[in-house]
Parts: C-alpha cells; sequence; structure tokens
C-alpha cells in the first residue's frame, strides 16, 4: 500500500472505494463483487468497507447511485413538449443505453439472489422528491398552453421513459431514432393530448 493510499480519510477514500466497486462490478458482474475484490482494488482493507458497508448489498447501492443517480439525463427545454419529448429520450439513448445493458447482465445474479427487478433496482435508488425528465416537461408544456392543466398518472407521464428502457432491456442495444420518435408521436403524445395518432403538430 503506497503512502498516498494510507493518507486518505473522508471522502477521498470513499470516492476510490466506490471507483473501485464500479470497476470490479463491471468486470466481474455481482458474483465476483465481493469486499475482498473491492478492497484489493481500492488499496485498501475489508475492514474499511465494513464500517461504511456492513452488507454487500449497502456497498452495491453505494456504487449504483454514485454511477447511477448522480449523472442524471438531460432535459432539453426547447420550447415544444414534442421536442422536449424526442431530445430527452435521445438524451436518455446516449447516456444510459450503455449502463442499462451492462447493469441488466451483470447484476443478473444480484437480482435471482434478491427476487428483485431492474423496477425495484431503480425505484430503491430512486431520489425522493426528485421529478423525472417526462414530469419535468410535461410541467412546462402546461405552463406554456401547449396542454391543459389537470392530473395525469404518473404512468402515463412516465411512459416514454419506460418503453425507451424496455427496449433497452429487451434488444440490450441502444434505441434508433425511429422507435424514439414513434414513441412519442404514436403513443405519448396522442395519451397527452387526447389527438389521434398521426395529427401531431408538423415536424
Amino acid at each position: 500500500m503506497s503512502l498516498k493510499q494510507q493518507r486518505r480519510r473522508g471522502t477521498e477514500l470513499e470516492e476510490a472505494i466506490l471507483d473501485a466497486a464500479w470497476e470490479v462490478l463491471t468486470e466481474q458482474a455481482y458474483s465476483g463483487f465481493t469486499y475482498e475484490a473491492v478492497a484489493a482494488r481500492a488499496g485498501t482493507s475489508r475492514p474499511v468497507l465494513y464500517r461504511r458497508w456492513p452488507q454487500r448489498g449497502d456497498l452495491l447501492l453505494a456504487t449504483l447511485r454514485k454511477f447511477w443517480i448522480a449523472q442524471p439525463v438531460p432535459v432539453p427545454d426547447t420550447g415544444s413538449l414534442r421536442d422536449d419529448a424526442i431530445g430527452y429520450l435521445r438524451n436518455a439513448v446516449a447516456g444510459r443505453s450503455r449502463m442499462i445493458t451492462l447493469l441488466s447482465v451483470q447484476l443478473t445474479d444480484y437480482f435471482r439472489e434478491t427476487g428483485t427487478s431492474f423496477s425495484d433496482l431503480r425505484e430503491t435508488l430512486g431520489v425522493p422528491g426528485r421529478k423525472t425528465g417526462a414530469a419535468m416537461i410535461v410541467e412546462r408544456a402546461v405552463e406554456r398552453g401547449e396542454l391543459p392543466a389537470g392530473r395525469r398518472s404518473a404512468r402515463v407521464v412516465n411512459l416514454p421513459f419506460d418503453l425507451l428502457r424496455h427496449d433497452m432491456l429487451m434488444t440490450l442495444r441502444p434505441v434508433p431514432d425511429e422507435a424514439i420518435v414513434e414513441i412519442v408521436d404514436e403513443v405519448w403524445l396522442p395519451l397527452l393530448t387526447g389527438r389521434a395518432a398521426g395529427t401531431t403538430p408538423s415536424r
């Protein structure tokens, strides 16, 4: 262990451990995600990890929070509901497709061991009170007068991202742009506006 590693404390040490944990997870999957492997990669000891994360699941969730929740998908503000939605989904594909594909494979043993799913994990990692990107887009559209005010279910509001994530998990590859446009034009906008598919504003 180097002198630099010995002197690491607090946030610096924790960040180094989580970086090492992410590397172990992406390289060795959940089966290789052990205290021993993470401690060795971080240049620290197992007791240091145990003190911060008593259970392996605690360390896993902390690692995922750092590399998932800390990197939110940018939400465009173009002045158009349709353009915001398409831009948001494009940003999600660019920023999340590789990670979703990776985690769906690397966490297979975790989901089997815990009896949970990717959806459960996303719920666990969610930040209480934080609005989804889709909710922000809908709120802006209401403020601009593109949509009438009123209560909308979270399932409807978040539908485009849910459909996008489903396609990512099912195909394990980035969702093509034509599918993004179809999700917005043929599914989401008709639900929000009450217009039939194919009558969305011109591009």
